[in-house]
């Protein structure tokens, strides 16, 4: 699929179990200038080169959607290598950032908005931007374009997750592009089949629980039996997630590391 008009996207050779063909990191222009950076992506000094390089005007800005090393770790290096300040919403997630965005705040990048959404989750520092003209949302590592989103506690937080996809779903959004993963041309159609994964993930998790108290690796080996063993450990992390929501409604509880249900 095409990117939308004021769009490129530079590919990190950063290729992972974890990140899939690499980080995508996007240049968002107006029809005049200027630009801005969105994930600077790993310090790897070929990439950040080529973003500087293929940038058709002036960088304004450098975006970061949360604060993992594969969006921010070169962040630094490209403001040395064009002058643009790093924003992001918060310091505690990105130590470098010159700015901080609120949410809902808009850049304005001559003739075209960009909206900053507030999407935690993921990662508690987690943004995600929308070029309102045409309604394309860059959404960080809140979806991906194949696969599904590792959530790890304590950084990372179900309902929160839960929630921010909710919010992207109300945007109605025409196109989403994940910082890894191609573009996701039918964004309503894989917000929902999110939604449902992790619904349906949570009720594996209460159904392996009616049969009586179990840790998360008993659990992990139950649900995800037609997973990869290798990705059993990424696995664990988001079922741990699913239990701390759970736990925070009331529905199970744990000691020391064994979960069982409560009853309620």
């Amino acid at each position: 699929m095409d990117l939308p008009p004021g769009v490129e996207s530079v590919l990190a050779p950063n290729p992972s179990l974890m990140t899939g063909p690499g980080t995508s990191t996007y240049l968002v222009s107006g029809t005049h200038g200027p630009s801005v950076v969105i994930d600077p992506g790993p310090l790897i000094e070929e990439h950040l080169q080529a973003v500087v390089r293929r940038s058709p005007f002036a960088i304004e800005a450098l975006l970061v959607t949360h604060g993992h090393p594969d969006h921010m770790e070169g962040a630094a290096r490209l403001r040395e290598l064009c002058g643009a300040p790093i924003l992001a919403w918060s310091r505690d997630g990105v130590p470098v950032a010159d700015r901080l965005l609120a949410d809902g705040e808009i850049l304005q990048l001559g003739d075209r908005n960009l909206l900053a959404i507030y999407t935690p989750g993921h990662r508690f520092d987690h943004l995600s931007f929308m070029l309102e003209e045409s309604r394309a949302v860059f959404a960080g590592d809140l979806v991906a374009g194949a696969g599904t989103v590792v959530i790890a506690p304590p950084e990372g937080n179900l309902a929160q997750y839960m929630a921010s996809l909710q919010r992207l779903l109300d945007l109605d959004s025409r196109v989403i592009l994940p910082a890894h993963g191609p573009v996701i041309a039918d964004p309503r159609a894989l917000l929902l089949e999110y939604i449902a994964h992790r619904q349906e993930r949570e009720r594996q998790v209460l159904a392996g629980l009616a049969s009586g108290p179990a840790t998360v690796d008993t659990l992990v080996a139950s649900i995800y039996a037609d997973v990869d063993p290798q990705l059993h450990p990424m696995a664990a992390l988001s079922l741990t997630a699913h239990l701390y929501k759970l736990e925070s409604e009331g529905r199970v509880a744990h000691e020391d590391d064994i979960w069982y249900l409560t009853g309620e």
